[in-house]
């Protein structure tokens, strides 16, 4: 399974992936999916904002167990961020028909459609407005970076856009949620173990800031005459650093756009995306509040997740059955977070990542690791699927 994704989305130049929801690539990767789904006999569903669901057994007699993650990824990112959940949903799925159990529950495979936000600027669309989160009038109108709203997107890919929103036939499926994920962080380098159980997820959001300036020519605009945009950018980025190390959280500039982004012209605007996170909700609200006021910036957000405790019992529960996993909070947003903030049990099963690096091409996980994986998810599904 592994090798027939490997090649899609991938930069020949740069071994990074670009799959952007609703790309081709991102289309290709849904139709493994199905076909995947389809190999097995399960009972292949898509639901109203994009999700597939592929189910042994039927939900709608009894919520059931669901496990899965994502296949888009940030651009130029690695190839273990969702896809290694999804591939091990189904090789633990494998797993456990090869010894015979027979489930006394529903066990579903899931693909969340758009969790990186890569393409529209929020992350977890699909999960977001399955549960709610995200009001659909707002996602309808989001816009990549050519212009075209979600609504388009969706048109052209056969989809209807007015089907958006919280789909409460869905969520009546989900009994728990277990997602698989590479660990983005070396938590488990250093306690030498494969596998570990999320305790937690930092509370984290992203904001928009708009820097508003007078576009003019680089080379006859004296000094003293410009209204650069880019100088108060540059000064905010550097602030943010210094603010983030007194606050104790993390801050990040990592997406920019300038206009009109000619090499011999002054910028009238510069857009910059801030990712700020932390243990703390307050130091991190007071870190953006702080940056708004420095920068003179308009300043948008444009997500936003409080702090995720896992349900204790569960995640108790997942890490014995995964031979006593090591619990490790993470600053980094999954759809099992977005799922639990909604009242549905999740927990989430981390891989070892022998860098530590995550959103890049060096992100990785040792094959080895990657079978324990499979096989503590798979310990964890038929814990919960038959007791």
């Amino acid at each position: 399974m592994w090798g027939a994704i490997a090649h899609l989305g991938r930069d020949a130049r740069t071994g990074g992936y670009l799959r952007d929801a609703w790309s081709p690539a991102d289309m290709e990767l849904r139709l493994w999916f199905r076909q995947e789904a389809v190999r097995r006999g399960l009972d292949l569903r898509e639901d109203r904002n994009g999700n597939l669901w592929a189910w042994w057994g039927d939900p709608s007699a009894r919520p059931g167990v669901v496990t899965g993650s994502h296949l888009d990824s940030v651009r130029q990112g690695g190839a273990f961020d969702g896809p290694l959940g999804v591939v091990s949903a189904f090789a633990a799925l494998d797993l456990l028909r090869a010894r015979g159990v027979e489930p006394g529950r529903p066990l579903g495979v899931a693909c969340f459609t758009d969790e990186e936000g890569a393409r529209f600027g929020v992350p977890c669309v699909g999960s977001r407005l399955l549960t709610g989160v995200l009001d659909p009038d707002r996602a309808r109108a989001l816009a990549d970076d050519e212009g075209d709203s979600l609504a388009e997107v969706l048109r052209r890919a056969g989809r209807d856009p007015g089907g958006l929103g919280r789909d409460e036939e869905t969520l009546r499926h989900i009994g728990v949620f277990v997602e698989l994920h590479v660990e983005q962080g070396r938590y488990l380098v250093h306690r030498g173990r494969p596998v570990g159980v999320a305790s937690a997820i930092w509370p984290h959001g992203r904001w928009r800031f708009d820097f508003r300036g007078q576009a003019n020519h680089a080379g006859t605009t004296r000094l003293a005459d410009r209204d650069d945009p880019m100088l108060p950018f540059a000064r905010t980025v550097l602030h943010a650093r210094q603010a983030a190390e007194r606050r104790g959280v993390v801050a990040t500039f990592g997406r920019t756009r300038v206009s009109p982004n000619n090499a011999n012209a002054i910028p009238g605007l510069v857009t910059a995306w801030l990712d700020a996170r932390g243990g703390d909700e307050d130091a991190v609200r007071a870190l953006v509040a702080e940056l708004a006021e420095f920068s003179g910036a308009e300043v948008a957000v444009e997500s936003w997740t409080p702090v995720v405790d896992f349900d204790a019992v569960l995640r108790e529960r997942v890490a014995a059955a995964a031979g006593g996993a090591p619990l490790l909070p993470t600053g980094a947003g999954h759809d099992a977070g977005i799922l639990a903030s909604a009242g549905v049990p999740s927990a989430m099963v981390f891989v070892r990542n022998p860098t530590g690096i995550s959103h890049s091409p060096d992100e990785h996980a040792e094959t080895d690791d990657c079978h324990a994986g499979v096989a503590a998810l798979a310990a964890v599904l038929e814990d919960l699927c038959t007791n």
